[in-house]
């Protein structure tokens, strides 16, 4: 055991203890996950997705394997499975096997054998090494105890040529809009999270994560350390959430 320590929140953990921590909280949101999201973003989160998906561009006439993390209710598996051809497949992989159940009782047959369901670790995939044409990870990168290790990992099972892609939110800069989405996030969404969940300490957790999370061109030069290029990130909503975007070459 070590006395590293890292954040949960605003609270200060042992680095292994994070893990079981974060786990908590989705055991305790998983049937309600999407339903929050819709609430909590107004909806904002479907085009979000909607614009990760586009710049993960699968393609409809050839083969295409897609790995999708700390994606376990389905929600952007199911787009991109969409929006790619026959032969495009995505592994949904997550921590949480309470997630997962989620994703699986989603999917159902819509997508025959295109799909499948991995409970796994972010920071130690067990999927071979350049196996995938594109990586996504959305809301989910900020609750990994070792950032670090994951993108080295993302790294790892891209093929060459193949793309990172995190959606994640961030601190606002902006101002007056700064103070506005402060005052939501501290005031109404664990609020909501306690009507909706019956958890408003989950939901705590999760704005604090987001004021913890490193600025978007912090986490650039993350991605890069783990042997990215062509970093880039994209700013939505007023810089509420960013695309992060690298290239394995």
């Amino acid at each position: 055991m070590t006395d590293e320590k890292t954040h949960f929140g605003f609270q200060s953990v042992r680095l292994e203890e994070k893990q079981g921590k974060v786990n908590e909280v989705f055991h305790s949101v998983a049937s309600r996950y999407d339903l929050m999201n819709d609430l909590m973003s107004a909806g904002l989160h479907r085009l979000w997705k909607s614009a990760l998906v586009t710049a993960v561009r699968p393609p409809r006439d050839r083969p295409f394997r897609h790995l999708d993390v700390a994606g376990g209710t389905g929600d952007v598996a199911f787009r991109i499975l969409e929006a790619g051809g026959t032969q495009t497949h995505v592994t949904v992989l997550d921590i949480n096997g309470d997630m997962l159940k989620v994703g699986q009782e989603r999917a159902g047959d819509r997508f025959a054998d295109r799909i499948d369901f991995v409970e796994a670790n972010a920071e130690e995939l067990p999927l071979a090494s350049k196996s995938f044409d594109a990586y996504t990870i959305a809301f989910g990168i900020r609750n990994v105890p070792r950032i670090d290790a994951a993108l080295r990992e993302a790294h790892r099972v891209l093929k060459p040529g193949g793309r990172f892609l995190c959606l994640e939110f961030a601190k606002v800069d902006v101002p007056l809009l700064d103070r506005i989405y402060d005052a939501y996030s501290f005031n109404v969404i664990p609020k909501l999270g306690e009507m909706v969940t019956g958890d408003s300490q989950s939901y705590q957790y999760l704005v604090e994560s987001i004021r913890r999370f490193p600025t978007p061109a912090a986490f650039a030069r993350m991605i890069e350390a783990a042997g990215f290029k062509r970093v880039t990130h994209r700013a939505l909503t007023g810089g509420v959430v960013n695309i992060h975007s690298g290239w394995k070459i």
